[in-house]
């Protein structure tokens, strides 16, 4: 399913990462794309060892880890260091979903794609266009978020990015191989994870949180894969 993660980024820290993206040198982003996406991608991104990309990326890293929606939701194995990329002056990415596996620069270590994710930069009224576009089993999805928020949705989803036709979008996209493989599972232990909270708000003696959080332990071992 797709979820949106409200502020995950305060606006300070908005600011910080756009003064960095902004002054950082951008190459074309088919410079990443399969033989198959490169026909339909159109913008620029940065190096993925490029010093900024880096620090940004371990940052974001830092606050995904201090995130309970994002863990929640996620159930996070292994989660690949963020990427950036900018589009402008008509840039596009046509439809296309994302390659299964991405391997880990500078190690021998593999990510599943279970879940891709984008966080924005950029506000709604700083550009026209630039929409991302989900197409999911729920029908189809624009998504157009305000800066620091961010959208995660599976990987398996067909999307795409609308032509941006003024200004410019800035963001950051990654991968997360979760504990849980398949989204459905995901989606009920979510809804469990929320339903143990809500109650141990509303009734934090309840006799049955002990076993609906013994439910919620004994399905994610079930699923998970580690």
């Amino acid at each position: 399913m797709m979820h949106i993660i409200p502020a995950l980024l305060s606006p300070a820290q908005v600011r910080q990462c756009r003064e960095a993206l902004e002054s950082a040198p951008w190459v074309d982003g088919r410079l990443t794309a399969g033989h198959i996406a490169v026909k339909a991608k159109s913008n620029l991104q940065l190096a993925e060892d490029d010093p900024v990309a880096v620090r940004l990326g371990e940052f974001i890293l830092s606050v995904l880890a201090k995130s309970p929606y994002f863990i929640a939701a996620t159930l996070p194995l292994r989660v690949l260091s963020p990427r950036f990329n900018r589009y402008e002056g008509g840039g596009a990415y046509g439809n296309h979903i994302d390659n299964a596996i991405f391997s880990v620069p500078g190690s021998p270590d593999r990510v599943r794609s279970d879940i891709s994710a984008t966080l924005f930069f950029s506000d709604p009224d700083e550009y026209e266009g630039g929409e991302l576009v989900i197409e999911d089993t729920y029908g189809t999805h624009q998504v157009k978020l305000p800066a620091g928020h961010m959208v995660i949705y599976p990987g398996t989803s067909l999307h795409r990015v609308t032509p941006v036709t003024r200004g410019t979008r800035y963001a950051a996209f990654f991968w997360t191989q979760s504990l849980v493989r398949d989204d459905g599972d995901r989606a009920l232990l979510l809804s469990l994870d929320r339903a143990i909270q809500d109650l141990g708000v509303a009734a934090p003696d309840h006799p049955a949180l002990s076993q609906l959080a013994g439910v919620y332990h004994n399905l994610l071992r079930k699923w998970s894969d580690t």
